[in-house]
């Protein structure tokens, strides 16, 4: 991840004309607390022009405008200077739309970045040069950091970008501010580029920059550090969005169960089962299986929001009217009956633990799969993962957000398929019985 190896990749596809194509890119900022991710934000909004001149005066305190205002919505957030909850604002270039989510840098709201990465299409991991020991070439990575970067690892985030911020602001006794800077951005690169071989992160770019002043953000400041490649947000413009799962096979979680106004209608079933399509396409002509059970039916219609009939892909919301009337209610599935996904009620997963009691095996909990609820029990703890070593070692609990294998034993089966397989039949969430609270991020194994 040397410097002029990324210079080669990018270039390549920052000058790309071919890019007006491309669907808007929704991502999100992360890393650890403090490190610029609000004013960062800030930044592209305003050097963008997406902010109106009355909101920035109303940021405005002593003839400096307070970026980080421009995310941090809540009243908490605002008096304690910290983000809390997942912002998300909108802004354009000319040649790409942008949807951005501010997450949280908090331990504590881990699970808020947690369910902002579970869609989005890339992920700016920030890096706050001050907060790092920059003058030691074998430096460490703040562990926030290392535990979000690990998060987006597992849940495919398929972009990954790192920046280097606050540059601007390091300063040497012994040394110049350009040769201060230049050092901080190689020993710092070169963490990165150490820890991104550890979990197997291919980074799709590492930009040295200052939030707050705006270099490198929109515009390119050329030669600092010895960096000469393409801004944030060139680098932004190019990346493609998430790609369609591997698994081609119909199946559909059904969210809602509409009855036809005609009643008296007998050429085919009478209900219009809608709900999001997990994987493959839906079709009419195609058979299917109804999960759980043995029923089997052909489908009659394909409806999308708007009632016009088609073929509808995945990830978009579908109406399925089958040939004939079948016993389906809300959590059931449609899925190929050709191809079916085999139930399981055994699963091993990767669980990133966000309660505020540990995770101990025995535990009871509602589980949440696709529309379906289910109770759990978690019958093992077979790990748990080192932020700071990446090392596998045993356990006997999982402390607030770390990060584990568990074996998950389900009271029914479920249609799951592994997490890299299918993001949406490869996820669930756990629900603690007594509080209510969401309590972990599934990701199966």
């Amino acid at each position: 991840m040397s410097s002029s190896t990324l210079n080669m990749q990018e270039v390549s596809t920052v000058n790309n004309p071919n890019l007006g194509h491309l669907a808007a890119l929704k991502f999100i900022t992360c890393g650890s607390v403090d490190d610029g991710k609000s004013t960062l934000i800030g930044r592209l909004l305003v050097d963008s022009k997406a902010v109106l001149q009355d909101h920035l005066a109303g940021i405005e305190s002593h003839g400096e405008i307070d970026l980080a205002m421009l995310t941090d919505g809540l009243s908490a957030e605002r008096e304690q200077g910290i983000t809390i909850d997942v912002a998300y604002r909108y802004f354009s270039t000319e040649r790409r739309k942008f949807i951005i989510g501010d997450t949280p840098g908090h331990e504590q709201y881990t699970r808020n970045m947690v369910t902002a990465a579970s869609s989005a299409d890339a992920a700016v991991v920030l890096i706050d040069a001050t907060k790092l020991d920059w003058q030691n070439p074998a430096l460490e990575l703040l562990r926030q950091t290392r535990r979000h970067s690990l998060l987006l690892k597992l849940l495919r985030v398929p972009h990954v970008i790192f920046t280097i911020n606050k540059l601007d602001a390091i300063k040497s006794d012994s040394l110049s501010d350009q040769e201060a800077q230049t050092l901080a951005y190689k020993n710092i690169s070169a963490a990165i580029e150490q820890f991104a071989k550890q979990v197997q992160i291919t980074a799709k770019a590492l930009v040295p920059i200052s939030a707050l002043k705006g270099w490198n953000v929109v515009n390119s400041f050329e030669g600092w550090c010895n960096y000469n490649g393409p801004s944030l947000i060139d680098v932004l413009e190019s990346l493609s969005n998430t790609p369609v799962d591997i698994h081609a096979h119909f199946a559909q979680s059904v969210q809602w169960v509409e009855k036809f106004h005609d009643s008296s209608t007998t050429a085919h079933g009478r209900r219009i089962f809608w709900g999001k399509v997990s994987t493959g396409t839906a079709k009419v002509g195609q058979k299917v299986k109804v999960f759980p059970g043995t029923q089997t039916a052909v489908i009659s219609q394909v409806l999308n929001t708007v009632r016009a009939p088609g073929q509808i892909s995945e990830g978009q919301s579908a109406g399925i009217i089958l040939d004939r009337e079948v016993d389906i209610s809300r959590g059931d599935a449609l899925i190929d009956a050709d191809h079916p996904i085999e139930g399981s009620r055994e699963v091993n997963a990767v669980i990133a633990w966000m309660d505020d009691e540990p995770l101990v095996a025995g535990r009871m909990y509602h589980a949440l799969h696709a529309h379906k609820w289910v109770k759990c029990k978690v019958q093992k703890i077979a790990y748990k993962i080192d932020i700071n070593t990446l090392e596998q070692t045993e356990a006997s609990e999982l402390a607030p957000n770390e990060i584990g294998r568990v074996v998950l034993m389900l009271q029914q089966e479920i249609p799951s398929l592994k997490f890299s397989e299918s993001r949406n039949l490869g996820a669930m969430i756990l629900v603690d019985t007594a509080s209510h609270r969401t309590s972990a991020a599934v990701l199966i194994d």
